[in-house]
């Protein structure tokens, strides 16, 4: 028997007074909201159109990252530590010669993204927890994918960002620059947010590198003394969606707040983004973290959410199948009242004009939304019986 169809209806969700802590910080809690910032608000109208949700793969254990492959086929990882790959057929394979992940609360196998000549050379990357309790740190792997999907050979780390303590906070999203190089981000590790206002480390940065793990010449800490030279970007607590958008030649980030105050912000090397020294966020107890929510020198969102949404994944609809999306991002949510939900994000060159949420009937987290091959959205369930989706959009 086909499995039924979830069918959603399209409709604005209003902000209510409370806060995600992200993916299990701290206990969720109310929050009253920030001080009024320069960032974009939160707005959204109605829509009469109707969606369904189509499963494609299911039975997935926290479903992390979707990469779509030539010819139909597709990459998904698992938090709990297995890469698999899916078949034209809709066949589920686990690819073996993966690497062990430390999995523990955030911690386990996160993005995967294709090389950019992944059809001359079949490679993949993989970012991933790697480590202990006492010692981790988020890990790029680097492989090469069989010709039928089952294995990966060649397998070796090519990078490994500072050690830390905590399960907490490892970011683990890439995308690639036009110019071949790889881009990850990377997680103030919970109780090291101090260290992200620090250019000496890694923690709370966007990362690039080489895909040989070697760092670019032209990076923006390359020749400064005692600095991490990796470092693209710093200041970030928890960078949850990258997005290169080759239309407006724009690195966009989102990243969670803490208790309020997720940011969608536009990445600019050698920029800092000022955690923890300003936030439109405070901490879970209801303290406050700093009474700044703007510093000279710091960049501001470009737009915020307070209540938190907790914000994961991040694409750019530019297709035609769901036209009250095209052109604009696309933004999975994972928590509390004012999370769980689809949130589309319209933009006036880099500039946001107004901010809409969808699918906000399903309840169900969104860890990674991405675009298929087919044209279609398709996102992943942040849950322990999670799976991949079809979002397909009817006239009502």
């Amino acid at each position: 028997m086909p499995t039924p169809r979830l069918f959603i209806i399209a409709c604005l969700a209003i902000p209510l007074a409370a806060c995600s802590q992200g993916e299990g910080d701290a206990p969720a809690d109310t929050l009253a909201q920030a001080t009024a910032a320069p960032a974009a608000a939160n707005t959204a109208t109605q829509s009469e159109v109707t969606y369904s949700l189509t499963p494609v793969v299911e039975g997935l254990e926290f479903p992390w990252g979707i990469e779509f492959l030539p010819d139909r086929e597709m990459l998904i990882t698992e938090r709990e530590g297995r890469l698999n790959f899916i078949r034209k057929s809709g066949e589920r394979v686990v690819v073996t010669g993966m690497p062990e992940a430390y999995v523990e609360r955030q911690g386990g196998y996160f993005d995967v993204r294709q090389d950019p000549n992944f059809e001359e050379n079949r490679t993949i990357y993989l970012a991933y927890a790697k480590g202990a309790a006492d010692a981790n740190a988020t890990a790029i792997f680097k492989g090469k994918l069989s010709l039928d999907g089952t294995e990966i050979t060649n397998g070796e780390d090519i990078y490994q960002a500072d050690m830390r303590d905590t399960a907490f906070h490892y970011g683990g999203r890439m995308r690639f620059l036009p110019d071949g190089t790889l881009i990850l981000s990377l997680g103030d590790g919970f109780r090291y947010m101090d260290d992200a206002q620090e250019t000496s480390n890694t923690h709370g940065t966007i990362i690039r590198i080489n895909t040989d793990g070697s760092i670019p010449a032209d990076n923006p800490l390359v020749g400064i003394e005692g600095a991490a030279e990796e470092v693209y970007s710093w200041g970030h607590r928890n960078v949850q969606g990258l997005l290169y958008d080759v239309h407006s030649d724009t690195l966009f980030a989102h990243e969670h707040g803490p208790k309020g105050g997720d940011e969608l912000n536009v990445i600019v090397p050698g920029q800092n983004y000022g955690w923890p020294r300003i936030t439109y966020g405070i901490n879970y107890d209801g303290t406050i973290i700093t009474t700044k929510t703007a510093e000279d020198g710091l960049e501001q969102p470009r737009t915020k959410w307070v209540p938190s949404i907790a914000p994961s994944g991040l694409t750019r609809y530019t297709g035609g199948t769901y036209p009250e999306w095209t052109g604009g991002l696309l933004i999975g949510a994972m928590n509390g009242p004012a999370g769980q939900k689809l949130v589309h994000i319209e933009l006036d060159g880099n500039n946001v004009v107004s901010v809409n949420d969808y699918l906000t009937d399903i309840q169900r987290p969104i860890r990674d939304v991405n675009v298929g091959v087919d044209g279609f959205v398709y996102i992943a369930t942040n849950e322990l019986d999670g799976g991949v989706y079809r979002v397909v959009r009817e006239e009502s």
